[in-house]
């Protein structure tokens, strides 16, 4: 447990040095945040049966500006180049040598990487969102039931995410291409995990799919728990829902993974 302690700690520390790319980061989220915010706007300004929805527009631009300040917790299109690096140009050997497990170490890896970007990223956002004018500010959650509930399901989806991302990076044993893997995955998912349409804006068919995937609990719960349309007593179950996701993931994946380095050829030997 030590080692990948330290490990996660070098990436962390590593990750915040970044602070060019995370301020370019900044500049590109806010654009985003407030054409996004604009087309909720104008949306919900029609006198259109359509736009009776279950969530309100204070609520979605919450919902925006949380996509935005987390956005390395929540895609799937954030990768690690140094991995893949190593499975397509045989150097995976010199990580079989090492005195832990690959899943754990690849895995710590990552969550360290996304946590130092994020952190990088969010304060600066979230600040400057609760200062805008109406109707791009965001708003308190409506308790500290809420927030507290939405840090906890927010981390949460951060593990889901993780282990949901591995699954791209031990597809490379086969495909020996990123490509495919990163896009089939990480498109189907982000649109699953409401970062292309809400959840809630999804017509009623398409949120039944998006209630039975583990992407929309990565990122649309959280930030509807934090916004309280998902009421205090939904999350604490929703927490239980997010766990078992990670335990069955997390399993799989490592079988995968076993069952990938059990087959892999090093070049040279």
């Amino acid at each position: 447990m030590r080692a990948y302690i330290s490990v996660g700690k070098l990436r962390f520390i590593n990750g915040l040095q970044y602070r060019s790319a995370a301020f370019a980061g900044i500049a590109t989220q806010f654009f985003w945040g407030f054409i996004i915010i604009m087309i909720y706007k104008a949306f919900f300004s029609q006198n259109d049966p359509l736009r009776m929805t279950s969530i309100s527009l204070d609520q979605l631009v919450s919902y925006v500006w949380l996509q935005q300040a987390f956005i390395t917790f929540i895609v799937l299109w954030f990768r690690d180049a140094e991995i893949f690096q190593l499975i397509t140009t045989g150097n995976i050997a010199y990580e079989l040598c090492r005195p832990c497990a690959i899943y754990e170490y690849w895995y710590v890896k990552l969550l360290a990487t996304r946590l130092a970007s994020a952190l990088l990223r969010c304060f600066p956002i979230l600040i400057a969102a609760f200062a805008l004018p109406q109707p791009y500010r965001m708003e308190n959650p409506p308790s500290f039931v809420s927030f507290a509930l939405f840090a906890v399901t927010l981390c949460m989806g951060l593990l889901l995410l993780v282990s949901i991302s591995m699954f791209i990076y031990i597809s490379v044993f086969w495909t020996m291409s990123p490509v495919g893997s990163t896009l089939m995955i990480g498109a189907f998912g982000e649109f699953m995990a409401g970062l292309i349409i809400p959840v809630p804006l999804m017509p009623e068919w398409l949120q039944k799919i998006a209630y039975s995937l583990p992407f929309r609990w990565t990122a649309d719960f959280p930030f509807r728990v934090y916004s309280g349309q998902i009421p205090a007593h939904d999350a604490a179950w929703g927490i239980l829902v997010q766990l078992v996701w990670l335990v069955v993931l997390v399993t799989l994946g490592k079988m995968l993974m076993n069952k990938a380095l059990r087959q892999v050829v090093v070049q040279g030997g």
